[in-house]
């Protein structure tokens, strides 16, 4: 895009407001790099990353996920500026001092949090983990270098163990020199010879202040004067054997110092890249959060980018964001505005009053469409716009003195520039149309550009007040008028955008409210044509019509909003009472089932008493249990049946159906009346109710497929077709034998004469279980563990009693 176009339309102001925002050094690299691209892969990917951190912030700003601690803001302000150190560090043998070394681990430690944080919320956001993983672990390393050097950049004691040991011996040197000058001074303060009482250093070493012309009278060196010359510095003869000896171990103190920073410089430069990429991934996460953060505090949206063969603009209360801060500022909102343009109606001409708004609407489609192609989210309710290839603005009067451009010449020359580059992809911003010269010639002018670029097929935005073209706007398709609100009460502009109609420019008015005498301003009037008038007051009555459908639009819209409102709120709660009804009945259902067990634990208590009726108890304890399980089956599916009632089932003799907790497809053998039916499942027959059939199945042509006289005669030992399985093998006891309860039930329906239970070994649990269920089961004759052929001890089989 332009860069001429850019600076008209202030993305650099943009720049600066969206900067607020911005923490890092590396975060406000990325920030004047921000330019708009027209790479649609590359820009959608921009606005998701953007999108995702919407979503954090939105998510950390909620009170109960930041109390328990489940996401944490996260920060990128005081990031340090390691850019110098991070090309060094890749340097082999370079040293970095100890205020490089500290900010460099600084901005690992930030790193590692950030990958900490959101390494555990890939399923939340998933974008943003996936760059948080790419920081390398530096937790190792940090823990290694952790404590070495401190804040201000100087080497800790700890550093090693060498360092530790010459910094304690320095103290104790300098202790000694200090109490050997005491005794100095102690011996000299009455003789006139010391100027003050203290110790000061020289040159690196200790001395103190004695009275010039007295230095015959002391044994030592003098190390300089006071600035008066009063004064001279001298270290006693007794002392310098200890300054030397302090002299070495400094030196000796250096020597490890730098060691200590060679060593660690190293060890950086063995996680240089990672070192590097940390940098650039956290310079990435600050700019993501700050256009996260700009968007929420704007409320902003990520715009969408129309189809190629489809192209869109759209803008749905949308605002100049700089235009926006400013207002804010005094207490003030902006006046939002909102149109659409497409593939058939790529032109938009806005007319109306002088200040009313017209060159902001053009501002702002013209920043938003940069910033949107930038990755940056734009202020509007709702966004979409083609992928435009540039800007091209002539906003503004560029008149130049210097190089003798009047107000016309330079709007000619802009418009030549704009018609030399434009493409059908290009956005074009026209600010006062045909300007600057005769009105009927403009008009003219006007008119052959806006159809130059309707023949380009560009999307154009053009402000006007000339009547040639609000006519020319009002007669041709694909242009489309719009105008800037005026109350005529009030003689002020209430910058709202209405399409559909041209807008007066009531420059008489405007100008007679701004103080302009009202004998010059009806003067004004006179002169005007009778034509002109009529003119005027027909784009009054036009704009009043206008306003006043907008305003019916609006009350018939808001009145559809609450409308849709309340017939949701009475949906839920609908839902809410039905919900409630249904609890009630449950819990009624449980307390019936209840006390049905209460009494019939009773009444087998009391039969248990004698040992004779023990058998008849145990089959009668089963029986309750199948009951309160069946009523318990029943009750569920009334309540799901008079909720959601599906359409009973068409069911005839010979259907194919399937069953409730039956794996094969059953065969309707006859219909025993209303919701009763006889079926043939494998090997099993049994009665079933209406609401055990879950499907009817398409007719089978499996009894087809064979001629009626073709008989098979075995090939070996004969099968014994009435044997049944049931596998239980890792379900828990209460399942298992439930399972088993109705499997037994069905197979004594079907007469079946032997089955086999294979229930595995485990611990025995479910054996001891399923060996007790089946002593007490009224059904069963005997029972004994398999053959090994059949399963051994991981199976039994049962012989069933002959009904």
């Amino acid at each position: 895009m332009t860069h001429t176009s850019a600076d008209l339309l202030e993305f650099e102001a943009l720049r600066l407001l969206v900067g607020r925002y911005v923490g890092s050094p590396m975060g406000r690299d990325l920030l004047q790099q921000a330019a708009p691209l027209k790479d649609r892969a590359a820009i959608e990917q921009l606005h998701r990353d953007t999108a995702e951190a919407m979503d954090y912030l939105r998510t950390a700003a909620q009170p109960k996920l930041a109390a328990r601690g489940s996401v944490l803001r996260l920060r990128f302000t005081d990031l340090p500026d390691c850019s110098a150190a991070v090309q060094k560090v890749r340097i082999e043998g370079a040293v970095l001092d100890g205020k490089e070394i500290f900010d460099v681990l600084g901005l690992l430690d930030r790193a590692a949090d950030v990958r900490s944080v959101l390494d555990g919320m890939g399923s939340t956001f998933p974008l943003l983990t996936a760059k948080a993983r790419g920081f390398g672990d530096f937790r190792p390393l940090l823990r290694e270098l952790a404590g070495r050097i401190e804040p201000d950049g100087s080497v800790s004691d700890h550093a090693s163990v060498a360092l530790h040991r010459i910094r304690r011996g320095i103290e104790k040197q300098k202790q000694q020199i200090q109490e050997s000058l005491e005794r100095f001074m102690k011996a000299h303060r009455a003789d006139g010879v010391l100027q003050e009482d203290f110790v000061t250093l020289r040159n690196d070493r200790f001395v103190v202040p004695i009275v010039a012309g007295q230095q015959a009278r002391v044994q030592g060196v003098i190390h300089g004067s006071s600035g008066s010359g009063h004064s001279l510095f001298v270290e006693p003869l007794e002392t310098i054997d200890r300054n030397n000896e302090l002299v070495r171990m400094v030196e000796e103190e250096l020597r490890e110092v730098h060691r200590i920073l060679r060593e660690m410089s190293a060890r950086l430069r063995t996680e240089a890249p990672a070192i590097a990429l940390a940098r650039t991934l956290l310079g990435e996460f600050d700019w993501i959060f700050a256009k996260a953060s700009f968007a929420l505090e704007f409320q902003c949206v990520i715009p969408r980018f129309s189809p190629e063969d489809k192209p869109v603009l759209r803008l749905e209360a949308a605002r100049h964001p700089l235009l926006e801060d400013v207002l804010r500022r005094q207490g003030k909102t902006v006046i939002p505005i909102s149109f659409v343009l497409d593939k058939e109606t790529r032109t938009l001409l806005l007319s109306g009053p002088n200040t009313g708004g017209k060159t902001v609407t053009l501002k702002t489609a013209g920043l938003l469409a940069l910033m949107a192609q930038s990755g940056i989210p734009v202020p509007a309710r709702e966004a979409e716009f083609p992928l435009f290839d540039q800007v091209l603005a002539d906003l503004g009067d560029n008149q130049s003195i210097a190089e003798s451009l009047s107000s016309f010449s330079s709007h000619i020359r802009r418009m030549n520039e704009i018609l030399r580059l434009v493409t059908p992809d290009s956005l074009v911003l026209l600010d006062e149309l045909g300007r600057a010269t005769d009105p009927e010639e403009g008009g003219a002018l006007g008119i052959a550009i806006l159809e130059n670029l309707r023949s380009w097929k560009a999307f154009t935005l053009a402000s006007t007040h000339l009547l040639a073209l609000k006519v020319f706007a009002g007669s041709r398709d694909g242009v489309l008028n719009g105008s800037m609100g005026f109350n005529r009460e009030t003689l002020a502009p209430t910058y709202l955008l209405r399409l559909g109609a041209p807008g007066e420019s009531a420059g008489l008015s405007i100008a007679g409210s701004l103080g302009m005498p009202p004998d010059l301003i009806a003067r004004a009037r006179a002169a005007m044509s009778n034509r002109e008038r009529d003119l005027a007051d027909y784009l009054t009555q036009l704009q009043t019509r206008t306003a006043e459908l907008a305003e019916e639009t609006e009350q018939l819209r808001e009145q559809r909003k609450s409308l849709e409102a309340r017939e949701a709120s009475l949906a839920k709660e609908w839902e809410r009472k039905e919900s409630g009804r249904i609890k009630e009945i449950e819990r009624r259902a449980e307390e019936i089932a209840r006390k049905f067990e209460e009494e019939s634990r009773k009444t087998i208590d009391s039969i248990l008493q004698g040992a004779a009726n023990r058998k008849s108890a145990d089959q009668a304890r089963t029986k309750t249990a199948k009951t309160i399980r069946e009523f318990k089956e029943e009750f569920q599916a009334a309540v799901r049946a008079g909720t959601d009632a599906p359409p009973p089932l068409q069911v005839q003799e010979g259907a194919r159906v399937r069953l409730k907790n039956v794996r094969e497809p059953a065969k309707v053998r006859r219909i025993l009346g209303p919701g009763r039916y006889e079926v043939e499942a494998g090997f099993l027959k049994m009665q079933v109710q209406a609401e055990d059939v879950v499907e009817v199945l398409p007719a089978s042509d499996e009894g087809s497929r064979l001629p009626a006289n073709v008989t098979f005669k075995p090939a070996g030992p004969a099968w014994d077709v009435s044997f049944q399985e049931i596998n239980v093998i890792g379900k828990r006891v209460e399942e298992a034998l439930d399972e088993l309860d109705k499997f037994l039930d069905h197979a004594a329906m079907a007469s079946v004469q032997r089955i086999r239970i294979v229930h595995g070994h485990g611990m025995g649990v479910l054996k001891r279980a399923v060996a007790e269920f089946l002593s007490k089961n009224p059904h069963v004759a005997r029972f004994l563990p398999a053959t090994q052929s059949e399963g051994g001890a991981g199976a039994t089989i049962v012989e069933m009693r002959e009904n």
